[in-house]
């Protein structure tokens, strides 16, 4: 009982963090909501460009924000939600390993970068086991 409460602390957690990731960049486009950092990160020179690459990000901000949506609502019922959560999780380390083709040793490697990387990597597929392992179900009559 106590592994499958912090399991589900974790899942919750995981699903707010994402939560407010997708906002930050759903509501916020390009520059975000500043909740990360400094808004100022960026210059204009093509206003609509800008404006339709800000909408393809906000777009994918809100994808983000489903995502951290289904991990909150996995705490409160995971037994329906594992395998979904299992594949996000999945699909998140995919993700993760995108950041390799920008080529580019020095943005990979930078020390803001690292944390998502390791949670991304190593902390999705972590808990992708974990929740499979808990799911184990015995063979039904």
């Amino acid at each position: 009982m106590k592994k499958i409460l912090m399991l589900n602390s974790v899942v919750a957690l995981t699903g707010a963090a994402i939560v407010f990731l997708g906002l930050n960049v759903g509501l916020g486009g390009i520059r975000t909501l500043g909740w990360q950092g400094p808004q100022d990160f960026v210059s204009v020179s093509d206003l609509a460009a800008f404006m339709t690459q800000d909408s393809h990000v906000r777009f994918i901000g809100g994808v983000w924000f489903g995502v951290g949506a289904l991990f909150l609502a996995g705490a409160f019922a995971l037994e329906k939600l594992r395998p979904t959560l299992i594949a996000l999780c999945l699909v998140i380390a995919v993700a993760g390993l995108f950041r390799f083709s920008a080529l580019d040793a020095g943005a990979i490697l930078n020390v803001a970068i690292a944390p998502s990387m390791i949670f991304e990597l190593l902390g999705f597929p972590m808990l992708a086991i974990w929740l499979a392992r808990t799911g184990a179900v015995t063979p039904r009559n």
